[in-house]
Formats: C-alpha cells, sequence, structure tokens
C-alpha cells in the first residue's frame, strides 16, 4: 500500500518535469473594477526573464490569445491599453492588471515565465468572472424651481455592466415620510434633466432618485430639498358679507381664501366698489383701497357712500406674486335717510320749551332725547327744514340686498379624445366668457372613490388651450373635471369624466353631471341660465300661439264658404283637394 502510494507521487512528479507544472485559482469581479491577476518569479535567483499572459488554457509553448509581453525589463507588447504590469518587473514581479474591467473580460488567463532549460517553465492559470451591478448612486442638483415646477439635472454614472433602462424619481411633502412619496418611473435612459410639473406654489418637498438596469436599482441619490416659488392665489377670500351701517357707510367682512389656495404670505386685500344705478342698469367707476392681511376674520367699513343707494365690491387676496381671483357678494343698499311724512302730529321734550313747527294746513311736533338732528317735515304743501336741539327716536331701516349682475364664465365641457395605457387626450368647448375674458382653465383629478376636497391633482391651462395630454404614471380609476377662470372668480364644474387608465384593451369612460360647491358662483350661473332660458323659451310659446290663432280664423273662413276641403299628409307633404284654391290658406 505504501509502495502504491510512493508510485503515484513520482508519477505526478515526473509528468510535473516533463510538462510542467500549472498552478490554478478563482477570481471573481465585478464590472467597472480594476482587477489584478497575480503571476510573481525570483529574478534574484533566475534573473530578469521574459514573460507573457494570454487568455485560455496554457499551450505546451508561449502563451494562446496574447495580451501581453514583457522581455524582462519592460512590456514589449500589449492588446489594450487595459493591460498593464503595474508591480515591479526587476524583481519577478508580472502580476497582470487589467482595468475596469467587463463582463466580456471573464474567462481563463495564463501566465507564462520562460525560465532556461527543458520543462522549468513557471505556469499560473486563473479564472476571471465578471459579474455586472447595480448602477452607481446619481448626484442631483437643483436647475430651476418656479412656481409650480421643479427641474433638475445629473451626471451620467456608471451603469455597473449593464445599460441603464430607466430613472425613478421619489417627491414627498419636506415634513412627510418617503412612505407617502409619489414614485415616477421614467423610461428614458439618455435623460440627464427632467422637470416636475404640477405642483403646489409655496410649498417645501423633498427629491431623490434612482437610476435602475437588469441586475437592479441604484442606492439613492442625494436628497434634495427645494421649496416652490410664491403664485397669486388660486381662491378667492371667502364668506364675503355685506352690512348697512348708515346711510353712508357699509360694512364688509370676509375671511382669507382656503389655506391650500394661498400660494405663499397673504400680504393684503384689494377692496373694489362700486354705485349700482338700477334705472339705467349700469355702474360708476370703481372705487380701491387696500387692507393688510392680519387675522382670519377681516373688516373694513366703506364710508362717504350715498344714501339709499346700491354698492357692488370685490375683494382679492394678495401675495408677493400676485392678485387672485375675486370674492363677490350680491348688492348692498345704504340706509335711508329719515323721511317723516305726518299731517298732524305732538311735539314732546324733555325741555321745559318745545321746538313747533307749523305750516299752512298742518301742526308737526318731535319728541327728542338729548342730541342735535336735522328733522324733514312734509306737510301737505312743502318740505320744512328744522334744526332741533336734540335728535328723534331712533328709526332703523333695514338692509336691501340686490341682485349681483357680475357674472364668473360658464363652465367648459370636455370630452374624452383617446386613452392609451396611461396617457389620457382630452379636448374641451369653452363656455360663455361672462362679463370678463376667460383668463385660463384648470383641471381637477382625484381618485373614483376619494372626495373632491382631496384632489389629486390640478393642472393649469392658458386661456387659448383647448386639449392636453396627461400621463398619470398609477392605473386606476379616476374622476376628471375642468373650471374656467375669469377676474370675477371661477366657473362651476364643468361635466365629470370618469377614466381608467392602464387596461389593457378596456378603457372605461363615464360623463356625469356636477355642481359647483362655490354658492356664490353657482347662483349666479344658475341665474344666468334662467335667463337664458327664458329668452329663448317666451319668444316662441308667443310664435306658436300667433300661428294658432291666425290658421283657426283661416279655416273658419273656408268652411263658410261652398264646396268641400280634404287635407292629408303623405311624405310629410301636405295634400288639399276641395272646391277653393289653395291660395285661400
Amino acid at each position: 500500500m505504501i509502495f502504491l502510494r510512493h508510485l503515484s507521487l513520482c508519477c505526478n512528479l515526473l509528468f510535473c518535469l516533463l510538462l510542467g507544472c500549472v498552478s490554478a485559482e478563482s477570481i471573481i469581479a465585478t464590472v467597472g473594477e480594476d482587477v489584478t491577476l497575480i503571476c510573481n518569479y525570483d529574478a534574484k535567483y533566475y534573473g530578469k526573464l521574459s514573460t507573457c499572459w494570454g487568455r485560455g488554457d496554457i499551450p505546451n509553448r508561449g502563451c494562446a490569445n496574447e495580451v501581453l509581453k514583457t522581455d524582462g525589463t519592460s512590456v514589449i507588447s500589449r492588446l489594450s491599453e487595459r493591460y498593464l504590469l503595474k508591480g515591479d518587473v526587476g524583481v519577478g514581479d508580472v502580476s497582470l492588471t487589467i482595468r475596469h474591467v467587463e463582463e466580456g473580460d471573464s474567462g481563463t488567463y495564463g501566465c507564462r515565465v520562460d525560465i532556461p532549460g527543458w520543462f522549468n517553465d513557471h505556469k499560473h492559470q486563473l479564472t476571471l468572472t465578471v459579474v455586472a451591478v447595480r448602477p452607481n448612486p446619481l448626484t442631483v442638483e437643483t436647475r430651476e424651481v418656479k412656481e409650480r415646477t421643479v427641474t433638475v439635472r445629473w451626471t451620467p454614472v456608471f451603469d455597473g455592466g449593464k445599460p441603464i433602462t430607466a430613472y425613478r424619481i421619489d417627491l414627498k411633502n419636506k415634513q412627510a415620510s418617503w412612505d407617502t412619496a409619489v414614485s415616477t418611473e421614467v423610461s428614458d435612459p439618455e435623460l440627464t434633466q427632467l422637470t416636475l410639473v404640477d405642483l403646489r406654489p409655496a410649498k417645501s418637498f423633498n427629491l431623490r432618485m434612482f437610476a435602475i438596469n437588469s441586475v437592479g436599482m441604484s442606492e439613492s441619490s442625494n436628497v434634495l430639498t427645494v421649496t416652490t416659488k410664491e403664485a397669486a392665489p388660486d381662491g378667492p377670500p371667502l364668506d364675503m358679507k355685506l352690512e348697512a351701517l348708515t346711510s353712508h357707510s357699509i360694512k364688509v367682512t370676509w375671511k382669507p381664501p382656503r389655506l391650500e389656495h394661498r400660494n405663499g404670505v397673504l400680504r393684503s386685500y384689494s377692496i373694489s366698489y362700486r354705485q349700482y344705478d338700477p334705472a339705467g342698469r349700469t355702474y360708476k367707476r370703481w372705487q380701491h383701497l387696500s387692507v393688510m392681511a392680519t387675522r382670519e376674520l377681516e373688516s373694513v367699513v366703506l364710508s362717504n357712500l350715498k344714501p339709499s343707494a346700491e354698492y357692488g365690491v370685490m375683494i382679492q387676496a394678495i401675495t408677493s406674486a400676485g392678485v387672485g381671483p375675486s370674492s363677490n357678494a350680491p348688492l348692498c343698499s345704504t340706509l335711508d335717510e329719515v323721511h317723516i311724512t305726518s299731517t298732524a302730529s305732538t311735539i314732546k321734550s324733555s325741555s321745559t320749551a318745545a321746538t313747533t313747527i307749523k305750516s299752512s294746513t298742518a301742526a308737526t311736533t318731535i319728541k327728542s332725547s338729548s342730541t342735535a338732528a336735522t328733522i324733514w317735515i312734509q306737510n301737505t304743501s312743502s318740505f320744512t327744514s328744522v334744526r332741533t336741539a336734540s335728535t328723534i327716536e331712533t328709526v332703523t331701516a333695514a338692509t336691501v340686498w340686490g341682485e349681483r349682475t357680475t357674472m364668473p364664465p360658464d363652465p367648459p365641457v370636455i370630452e374624452l379624445k383617446q386613452v392609451k395605457d396611461n396617457t389620457i387626450s382630452l379636448f374641451w368647448t369653452p363656455g360663455f366668457e361672462g362679463d370678463s375674458p376667460i383668463t385660463g382653465y384648470y383641471l381637477e383629478w382625484k381618485a373614483v372613490n376619494a372626495s373632491w376636497d382631496y384632489t389629486k391633482t390640478v393642472v393649469f391651462f392658458s386661456p387659448n388651450q383647448t386639449e392636453t395630454t396627461i400621463i398619470e404614471i398609477n392605473p386606476s380609476t379616476y374622476n376628471i373635471r375642468m373650471f374656467a377662470k375669469n377676474s370675477l372668480g371661477t366657473s362651476k364644474a364643468s361635466n365629470v369624466l370618469t377614466i381608467t387608465t392602464g387596461e389593457a384593451g378596456h378603457q372605461g369612460v363615464d360623463v356625469l353631471t356636477t355642481i359647483s360647491t362655490d354658492t356664490h358662483v353657482a347662483a349666479s350661473i344658475e341665474e344666468s341660465q334662467n335667463g337664458h332660458r327664458a329668452a329663448i323659451v317666451v319668444p316662441v310659446v308667443l310664435l306658436v300661439s300667433v300661428v294658432a290663432i291666425v290658421t283657426m280664423w283661416q279655416l273658419r273662413r273656408i268652411k263658410q264658404k261652398k264646396g268641400s276641403m280634404s287635407m292629408w299628409l303623405t311624405n310629410e307633404s301636405l295634400r288639399y283637394r276641395g272646391s277653393e284654391p289653395l291660395q285661400e290658406l
């Protein structure tokens, strides 16, 4: 047994002497790394010797598919600049370094050192396995920030050995967790810049990005914190009320716009008011004043107004970026000046002497208190002005509310053009613009089961735009509606589209009717629509009545004449037969 073991060892030694022994090892590297394949010999003992590196198994002579060769002092040939000898060749370090390895560099490599004598060459063989990895993290920077958009850019990074196929963008409110972030994946590997739209003004957001290849997703980029710029308010002041205080003043109260519609810090309010002339159905010129925004319930008193006059008031909230839409209320009348009509009355006074005024036909007296006032007393012939040492007892006139005549635009009518995967194409037809030109449109959409109070997205359009294409990243069923805006306010909501995205071969669309939650605007629009209907229905009814009367009168005349008459309807035309000519009709 011992003899057999020694015999096997002798055979192995003889094989090494005849063919040369080959040592081998395996190395695993990732794409993009620099990899060094070790190979050494004793240059002090053998002197400087020539060495070659090749790909594949080491043959009996030289190197197969040679990639580099040295004469023992320097490199005399190499296949690519990526192949280097970084060690000290003079002491026998002939290790091969491959820079930025790729998956194609995987395979067997052989090092052969030419040692003088038969079967003396030193041979070292290695197996290199290069694997792809996830892309490197991106470095993102802010390029531009506006009221509703943020543009970011980045520099291309190492793709991990597999082409980058997409980028993912996470966006969240600054105070929220990343679990609430909205994630969007963009399948355009050539991108180096991206603009995020439909953001809320004056809000702070966190943004991060990821690169994706077939191996996986990179680590997170740096996190950007961006704050969008302020914009003019989107909503009007709320709960606007007018109250007549005297014959020359009106008190106006209101609340700020909804918090999500302020779009920044409210600086002030613009109050515009003007007198309405009911006789000519016209307005006087606007008068303006400004009030600083200080609290949640604002008020101002409009003074120096005319008595018994109707006034219209408009309030707009102001940020550093501009003026928002107006809040309107019905017309309000100042109180009447006190007029007392009497033919006979008795004056009572707290003093010893009462003031008595007489005319040619009647005597009038006044019950008074302590302050002075001017009283108009009318008898049967004239008005008499009386200055007394006291005021009359308080006479209160009721606040008179008039009908508002200014009107926001009618809502547009939106229609579906196409739904393809997550892409929605819409177009709309504008309605009546109201008392002021349309200044724009905005589109709201939300999940079908959600409330409109939790609108998912709001997109704004110019007044000349009548169609759009929307990319909704998350497939689901949504409600979509649209509003028109002018300087006087916002229209009622349009019809509602219910659209399902992301379903292959099926796109669900329902058109619903909705009612605006803006009570002021709704009342104005309803009154306008009633006026339009009346303007159409009344002339039609009158015309039908006239035609019926004339027809009955003519038939009665014909019946009185001799002969007979027959009429029937054939192919939608009137036929006549009788002794009277047709012209009689």
